[in-house]
């Protein structure tokens, strides 16, 4: 079980998601379309909040049960390392600027490709979630991530894994051959959790640099 206590910006914010999940389940389920990204409604209606805003929506159990199972997970450690860094204060806010800056990315990505769709509509914090995943493999590539909470996989390995999956099914969903999953957003968000992780941490570099010559080293 992971310690929260040390780490009050994780806890904040599962705290938030949750809330504003049980507030559109049970209170006013107007709140998801208010909130939710949405490409034309952001450049016609300047609706910038959106980019922000649509991380803390989601519609189905399981949809927040998994992006909150995994920050749990993973958001203690990165944002520890960050206190330990700068301090309490500082190493707060590195953390909130990584989380935000994937949920940035992860939008600008689906922005790019979704501009022109009237009809496009995305919610969740699987962006931000994405960037929080990848950031914690540049400090420990091959540690055991269990995917499905049953298949052990090395970190690393599933990142390249969710990299190629994301941009095989974003080929197929602007054939016509994918749903609304939005791999936009997951491949943005993974993309801003590393760059952002390697600005703020420049040490996270040589750390997984590190760590993969310590497993070529127990390989060869």
């Amino acid at each position: 079980m992971a310690d929260l206590s040390g780490t009050p910006v994780t806890l904040i914010l599962l705290v938030i998601n949750v809330f504003i999940f049980g507030y559109a389940m049970f209170v006013n389920a107007n709140i998801v379309g208010r909130l939710a990204f949405r490409p034309r409604q952001i450049l016609d209606k300047k609706e910038y909040y959106r980019f922000i805003s649509a991380g803390f929506v989601h519609q189905e159990l399981w949809h927040i049960a998994f992006n909150m199972l995994t920050l749990y997970f993973f958001g203690p450690l990165l944002e520890g390392r960050f206190i330990d860094i700068f301090g309490p204060w500082l190493g707060m806010g590195m953390f909130l600027v990584l989380y935000f800056g994937s949920e940035l990315t992860a939008h600008a990505l689906t922005m790019y490709y979704h501009k022109d769709d009237p009809y496009y509509s995305a919610i969740g914090a699987s962006g931000a979630i994405s960037g929080i995943v990848f950031a914690y493999c540049l400090y420990l590539p091959f540690s055991m991530l269990y995917f499905m909470f049953a298949i052990p996989i090395p970190a690393i390995v599933f990142a390249f894994l969710y990299v190629a999956g994301s941009i095989y099914a974003m080929k197929r969903s602007h054939k016509g051959g994918g749903g609304r999953i939005a791999h936009e957003a997951h491949l943005g968000g993974a993309i801003g959790g590393l760059l952002l992780t390697m600005l703020i941490d420049p040490e996270s570099i040589e750390i997984f640099i590190r760590s993969v010559q310590r497993f070529l080293q127990s390989v060869f």
